[in-house]
């Protein structure tokens, strides 16, 4: 099966580990990988920011990137909540709309496609370590992504994965939400991150590194030893 990914923007900038970690696991499922050198943003930031015009540009050039893929594999239920419930939204009445429902169609996050069009859930991946697991608000509300990413997680030998207080509840990144309204995102990162000490993890893990970027920074900010790592990078260890 032929899968082109897409990288969004914090994880090619930030994090890369992390997107070649994705196509580490995909071709042991035995995908074929295309990457697209020339795709750049989905246009979810501006969007988000009120810039709807910007952003349709931006998800012009996204729906002609990948528009001879038939799957679309992306590290981030963000992206993929923005493609699937947005691009369409704001391509609405336009000549693209086709388009922009065509696209919707061929996106998935990377947990949902190993589950969901894959159908494989163990990579033999090793991890001796305790976890505990955060459900973005884009996979739970945007994408209905929930089961999936515990379920490849049991798989991982020696991880001990346990649930948190309120593991459904927002982290308080929110993109433009947490430089906006900076305190509150703060006190609701600083909640969650105390919710994941409670259970003694060493370990949050998310689908999206937006998320776990920002519990990163309130980690670093108290002092403490948690780490924060993208089921991807999860999936990738030990092998």
């Amino acid at each position: 099966m032929i899968a082109h990914i897409f990288i969004p923007c914090f994880i090619d900038q930030l994090y890369p580990q992390t997107g070649f970690n994705m196509v580490k696991v995909l071709e042991k499922a035995g995908c074929s990988v295309i990457y697209n050198p020339g795709q750049t943003c989905c246009g979810q930031p501006a969007f988000n920011a009120g810039f709807w015009e910007d952003a349709r540009a931006v998800a012009g050039k996204f729906m002609h990137d990948f528009e001879d893929a038939q799957y679309v594999v992306v590290p981030s239920a963000s992206c993929t909540g923005f493609v699937r419930n947005y691009i369409p939204k704001i391509f609405e009445d336009h000549a693209q709309s086709n388009k922009a429902l065509a696209t919707k169609k061929k996106v998935y996050e990377f947990t949902e496609f190993l589950t969901d069009v894959l159908h494989q859930t163990d990579f033999g991946a090793t991890l001796n370590i305790k976890a505990t697991y955060h459900d973005s608000c884009a996979a739970l509300r945007e994408c209905n992504i929930k089961g999936g990413p515990r379920e490849l997680l049991s798989h991982v030998k020696g991880l001990e994965l346990v649930e948190m207080e309120d593991t459904e509840t927002c982290c308080g990144f929110g993109g433009t939400f947490a430089v906006k309204f900076n305190g509150i995102s703060t006190a609701m990162g600083e909640q969650k991150i105390q919710h994941a000490a409670d259970t003694n993890a060493k370990v949050i893990i998310s689908t999206d590194l937006s998320c776990l970027m920002h519990l990163d920074g309130c980690i670093k900010n108290k002092k403490m030893t948690m780490e924060v790592m993208h089921v991807a990078d999860v999936l990738a260890s030990g092998w």
